[in-house]
């Protein structure tokens, strides 16, 4: 087969044959096609589609591409949640050790940040030693210890998506709902899960910005999903704003153990418990939502949710020890506001590029993460401000790129009069 000809038919729009996406994917990932080949193949797909077919075909051959978990000799459920992305989305950190403490068995292979969303393996390694690395042996020996582990994503598993996920980043092909779709499911298929929760983000801080695009993924990935005899619920929840009262690294790890003890921001805590009672449904360990909302608020309340969590991190050799002490920033800078009103909206994508500024994403490929760096949002959307009040206190260990950063926030809140209509969760499917 030639690289060129598949291309030239993606790109034409004539369906491709499950053969020849095996074959240009399994010879991306031994280097017989090139990165500028593969870049051409998934801009025409961005372009193209793929139908249910060349999606089926496109799935399998990422989950082949690697090995596969089996957990068959186990008891427990198996389940996992994913996020197509957001601003302070730290979801995954509280909900893992939630689920755990429930007897849910959860291996979670998680990513890094794509363009200016965060990513849980960078906030996970601002973790002193904390080891996203592991083989699937160890993998499978933390979880069976504490029902839980995350990793990211080893050659081991899928490791064609892994390769083909950091030229998305770089070649604008991000929002490509057949190579999202098959590049979450193949990851998750391969981790032997019965159940699984998608947090489909909408709006001007996600890569979805209208509930249609999110409608159009989740229908693609429950498809995928049934196809592989995995039990598929989705929730679509805003971005229009920051998740909780921080983003950027260590900070998150800091406000998820915050949650972790009770104590968190009602909007991270009302998302996460809802995600986790849909896995709860799943497994029969809940009848409706507001049952496995009350079983999860028992293990918050009880302390065990955080013990599952600190045992997490030493399995994996983190040390969270005065957490509190850990990754202090050098310097700090508050964003106030320019008029007295209501907090209308925010342009959540521009404080996720700030968040890349300080540090806390990839702006080029060898970017080096600046774990100290992070946002906190003292108004959000609703709040009563006046003219001066706080806004934003912005953090990290490089002034340079403090200051740069704070030039992208000055625009990124806007007041006026209105009442705002927010809401967090848009819907279900």
């Amino acid at each position: 087969m030639i690289p060129s000809d598949i291309i030239s038919k993606k790109r034409d729009g004539i369906l491709l044959s499950k053969d020849e996406i095996k074959w240009f994917i399994s010879s991306y990932l031994e280097d017989k096609v090139s990165d500028a080949q593969m870049a051409s193949l998934l801009m025409a797909i961005y372009f193209k589609g793929l139908n249910k077919r060349e999606l089926y075909a496109f799935t399998e051959t990422m989950i082949n591409s690697g090995s596969t978990i089996n957990f068959k000799d186990s008891d427990f459920f198996v389940a996992d949640k994913h996020s197509t992305g957001g601003i302070g989305d730290k979801t995954s950190l509280i909900l893992v050790p939630i689920l755990a403490s429930l007897n849910i068995k959860v291996p979670m292979i998680a990513g890094r940040g794509l363009a200016f969303t965060g990513g849980t393996i960078d906030k996970l390694e601002s973790i002193p030693g904390f080891n996203t690395n592991q083989s699937l042996k160890s993998f499978k020996k933390i979880i069976l210890k504490n029902n839980s582990s995350i990793i990211s994503q080893s050659n081991e598993i899928c490791p064609a998506d892994k390769k083909i996920y950091r030229l998305r980043d770089l070649t604008g092909t991000i929002p490509s709902l057949p190579v999202i779709c098959s590049s979450i499911m193949s990851k998750k298929i391969s981790e032997g899960i019965n159940g699984l929760v998608l947090d489909i983000k909408i709006g001007n801080g996600a890569f979805l910005k209208t509930i249609d695009e999110g409608r159009n993924l989740a229908k693609l990935m429950k498809d995928v999903g049934n196809s592989f005899k995995v039990k598929t619920d989705i929730i679509f929840s805003s971005m229009d704003q920051p998740l909780g009262d921080y983003a950027g690294l260590f900070c998150e790890i800091q406000e998820a153990i915050k949650t972790l003890s009770n104590d968190g921001p009602s909007d991270l805590k009302e998302l996460t418990l809802i995600l986790g009672a849909k896995i709860l449904i799943q497994a029969g360990k809940a009848k409706n939502l507001d049952e496995g909302i009350k079983l999860q608020e028992q293990v918050l309340r009880s302390g065990s949710a955080l013990k599952r969590f600190n045992k997490l991190v030493k399995l994996q050799k983190g040390t969270i020890d005065n957490y509190t002490e850990i990754n202090r920033p050098k310097y700090q800078k508050f964003i106030f506001t320019d008029k007295s009103g209501i907090i209308n909206k925010f342009n959540t994508e521009r404080i996720g590029w700030a968040l890349v500024e300080l540090g806390c994403g990839y702006k080029y490929t060898d970017s080096i993460l600046d774990y100290t760096a992070g946002i906190q949002f003292i108004n959000k959307i609703g709040d009563n401000v006046i003219n001066g009040e706080k806004l934003f206190r912005v953090f990290n260990s490089n002034k340079k790129r403090l200051e740069e950063a704070c030039l992208l926030l000055k625009s990124s809140c806007y007041i006026d009069n209105k009442v705002p209509s927010f809401k967090l969760i848009l819907d279900e499917h």
